[in-house]
């Protein structure tokens, strides 16, 4: 056993693993329990215990630009891969879409009242498909493009009826709408940009810090002048969509600000753990990180059980958040991860993906 939680460990903190995208990913998971779990206020700067709101939006943001980043650094990372080896990789990732995509509507399934991403990743998986050989700098051209022009796009196709119909709405959980893949096409994009780069260098960690923190102030502050957001109102016509700054509205300046806030998180969390006592201490975030499929299902599962015996129905969530359940699945979510990490290695539902889609592409 002790053998084995020596060689798990070198996997987990290994120079085969860039670490602070594991932790920029734990960072996520823990952002994406308390956007779920607990009752957030509007951020306010004078008020301490408003700013958690940052997780909201902010944290599946960051999950999308992080699988972007994924999916290229599995591909290649800043040298592309090309010939078979390519066309394996990309038999994977559809391989890899069709089964997310069934987990997605499994959970969905339960009941729980979140919006699940999932069948917006099998969606966004596929769109990156043919995206794997291009290098960085065209890459970051699309996604910028995506960022900036996509939000006017995904206005005008939510002010559809058709989304208020029963087939639309049917459609909606199918395909992911809450995550409209024409709009979050841009977050993977840009991370897959990110992961074509050389994340190991000091210099582009502490660029990312500081673009990224400084595109977000100005999209936020500007946006936050131009469309003061509402926390009682969720804007309903084109230009108050289009300009939103508010959390999940699509709006340009949402968008670019989010899209900024995930590289900054990502240049900070890369420097972090260029220090060996921090990058130790953030192990179990880390361990988190390393399997986010299998943290963010056992999120739902969890949830599910838990609202059903104490409460009957798995619907009710205010109710549930009644219960107070942020830091008891946190807890069980963290500590379960490391758990899993040190003694039996990659994560369940990770082993579980890669091995369907390698038996299915070889």
């Amino acid at each position: 056993m002790a053998g084995r939680m020596r060689t798990n460990l070198r996997r987990l903190v290994g120079d085969g693993r860039v670490a602070g995208v594991d932790l920029a990913r734990g960072l996520a998971v823990i952002g994406m329990l308390a956007a779920h779990l607990l009752d957030i206020e509007s951020f306010s700067p004078g008020r301490p215990e408003t700013w958690v709101d940052v997780v909201n939006g902010r944290s599946s943001i960051l999950f999308a630009v992080l699988a972007g980043v994924s999916i290229s650094l599995s591909t290649g990372g800043m040298r592309p891969i090309a010939g078979e080896s390519l066309a394996v990789a990309r038999r994977r990732l559809a391989v890899r879409a069709a089964v997310l995509w069934l987990i997605g509507i499994l959970l969905i399934a339960t009941g729980v009242p979140i919006y699940v991403i999932l069948p917006a990743y099998a969606v966004l998986f596929l769109i990156a498909i043919p995206l794997l050989r291009l290098r960085a700098a065209t890459l970051f051209l699309v996604a910028v493009g995506l960022l900036t022009v996509m939000p006017f796009v995904r206005a005008a196709l939510d002010l559809l009826p058709f989304w208020d119909t029963v087939e639309g709405e049917s459609l909606g959980l199918v395909i992911g709408w809450p995550y409209p893949f024409p709009l979050w096409a841009g977050f993977v994009v840009l991370g897959l940009a990110l992961g074509r780069i050389d994340l190991r260098d000091i210099r582009v960690a502490a660029l990312l810090v500081a673009a990224g923190s400084g595109l977000a102030l100005v999209a936020y502050g500007f946006g936050g002048i131009l469309a003061p957001a509402d926390p009682e109102f969720a804007p309903v016509d084109y230009l108050g969509i289009v300009t939103s700054v508010a959390p999940h509205s699509g709006g340009v300046f949402e968008v670019v600000g989010g899209a900024a806030f995930a590289v900054a998180v990502l240049g900070a969390a890369i420097l972090l753990c260029r220090v060996r006592v921090l990058r130790a201490l953030v192990l179990p975030l880390r361990a988190t990180g390393s399997m986010p499929l299998t943290a963010y299902t056992a999120q739902v599962l969890i949830w599910a059980g838990w609202a059903l015996a104490a409460l009957g129905t798995t619907r009710a969530l205010s109710d549930f958040r009644d219960l107070q359940p942020f830091w008891p699945i946190t807890a069980v979510v963290v500590i379960g991860c490391t758990a899993w990490a040190l003694t039996l290695g990659r994560g369940p539902l990770e082993t579980a993906l890669a091995a369907i889609a390698r038996r299915a592409a070889r």
